[in-house]
Formats: C-alpha cells, structure tokens, sequence
C-alpha cells in the first residue's frame, strides 16, 4: 500500500555539510532500488523528513533511520495510506532553512507557520505533507 511518513530529529552538531551531502547520495542510490521517494528539510539543529512508498519500505527504512548517529531524538510526526505521491520523480529532494524564520522562507500563512512550527516541537499533525511541500513551492 502507497504511504508516507513525516519524522523529525535533532541534528547531531558533529553532522557537517559533507555528511549531509553523503546522506542525499545515499538517499538517491538506494531509495530507487527500493522505489522510495521525498524530501529533506534540514538546519543546523534539526531535520525533518518526508518519505513516501510502500508501507513495508517505508518501516525498514525507518528502522535504519533511527539508528544512524547522525541524529538523535527521532520522532514520528504522521503516517499513513496515500494515493498519489508527492515527490514522484525525487529519490530525496533536500533543502536548508533556518526554522526559526520559516516566515520568511515560504508562503505559509500564520495559522501554517504555528502549526509547522508545532511540527518542530513533534507534535503529531497530520498537515505534514501540505506544509512540508510549501518548501518546495
């Protein structure tokens, strides 16, 4: 069954920009094998991430995401069932933002930025995907 999945961690401080990088090329080789797609969201303190497939992949993946040392407090915002993709054609699509100024990073109303910023905070919200892809807009 198509679905997706929102989490959002805490960067690790010792995570560069070249280990980021590496993790989008992690990202685009094995998430095609495994027919995963979406986007990254990420500052220097946190990342949040939107991942859709097939449930079964999305778990496993989700497994191996909780394990790697690059980041901590690993929380899931929202999953289910989907029926269309989002980010079809991205094996992950990234981006850097400063979350604290999303004001003035997307066309988010004030009721959205509350609540995305809400999102930060790992509150459960079942919005994810729309303001997640305000980012990509």
């Amino acid at each position: 069954m198509l679905s997706h999945l929102v989490y959002l961690s805490k960067r690790n401080p010792n995570c560069t920009s070249e280990e980021i990088e590496n993790i989008l090329q992690s990202c685009n080789k094995n998430n095609k094998e495994y027919n995963l797609t979406g986007v990254l969201l990420y500052s220097d303190k946190q990342f949040v991430q939107y991942l859709e497939g097939e449930y079964d992949e999305i778990l496993a993946l989700y497994d191996r995401i909780k394990g790697d040392p690059r980041h901590s407090n690993i929380v899931m915002i929202t999953s289910g069932p989907i029926n269309d993709r989002a980010f079809p054609s991205w094996q992950m699509g990234a981006k850097k933002v400063d979350f604290n100024s999303i004001e003035f990073k997307t066309n988010m109303s004030p009721n959205e930025q509350a609540e995305f910023k809400n999102i930060l905070k790992g509150e459960e919200n079942n919005n994810a995907l729309k303001l997640v892809k305000k980012f990509f807009n």
